[in-house]
């Protein structure tokens, strides 16, 4: 296991079964102690010490002179595609944003009307220093934490809805709310390592890699109306996304197996 990395090697170790298991590597049995110490190059403390954590997870059971077995259906780890009806094309990926979002909690950390920094000022077209609602919030499943996400909109429509608001329904619900026709989203997806505040709020260790989403979202006549950081736990959250030669797109995201159905981007 790679001594740099930031988080412990009981938890690496158990990131990466984790990830086995439900990617239906063993259909039963796991290796014994003996060959899984050897993989991965750790003391039999440490090993032990990841599988008491995936066993506390419902995910594998262990029994004397029995070894470890994986309790992950063959279903639940080769994470079927939805059935029709729960896969989006793009057009309908905003309203399903909403749909997803209700399956989380919502801790609001932070609301205040602050003026636009260059960088949103630039991404949202309006002047440097203009008043903006900025809202951080943390998103939780029944396994914990899921994701940081600040957003910004625009100081005329956040005065609308406040704390109070922001704990209950999804952004882009009181945006519609607020009288805002939401229109369509411009979105990247890359990678960030968590700092010393974000860690915090995940329950992540300082520097461990997230997974970084920036949302430019417009309203009907292309004004943009909101412009969103999100960082998301990798082992809580996948965005997959399926490409045809025509252009058609189906995208969804997984997030957590304490979440009974398979997700859409939510936020």
């Amino acid at each position: 296991m790679p001594a740099t990395m930031p988080m412990p090697k009981y938890h690496q170790i158990y990131l990466l079964l984790r990830e086995q298991l439900h990617e239906g590597h063993y259909e039963q049995d796991l290796p014994g102690e003996l060959a899984l110490v050897k993989q991965f190059g750790v003391a039999r403390v440490t090993l032990r010490r990841a599988l008491e954590q995936l066993a506390s997870e419902g995910l594998i059971t262990r029994q004397a002179g029995r070894g470890t077995r994986s309790l992950v259906s063959r279903e639940a780890a080769g994470r079927p595609a939805p059935a029709d009806g729960q896969r989006a094309h793009l057009s309908g990926l905003l309203e399903n944003l909403v749909t997803a979002s209700l399956s989380t909690r919502i801790k609001v950390i932070e609301v205040e009307t602050v003026t636009a920094s260059m960088q949103v000022a630039e991404a949202m077209q309006i002047e440097f220093g203009s008043p903006v609602q900025k809202a951080v919030r943390v998103r939780s499943t029944a396994e914990g934490p899921l994701s940081h996400i600040t957003t910004y909109v625009p100081a005329s429509i956040g005065r609308k809805f406040g704390r109070a608001e922001l704990a209950r329904k999804p952004i882009l619900t009181l945006l519609e709310e607020s009288g805002v026709e939401v229109g369509r989203a411009y979105q990247t997806i890359s990678a960030r390592l968590a700092d010393s505040r974000v860690a915090a709020h995940l329950d992540v260790a300082v520097g461990t890699a997230l997974l970084a989403v920036r949302r430019l979202v417009m309203d009907a006549q292309e004004r943009p109306i909101q412009w969103l950081h999100g960082l998301y736990r990798p082992d809580r959250y996948e965005y997959q996304m399926q490409l045809s030669r025509v252009g058609d797109i189906d995208a969804k995201v997984w997030v957590s197996d304490d979440v009974s159905t398979r997700m859409h981007p939510q936020h």
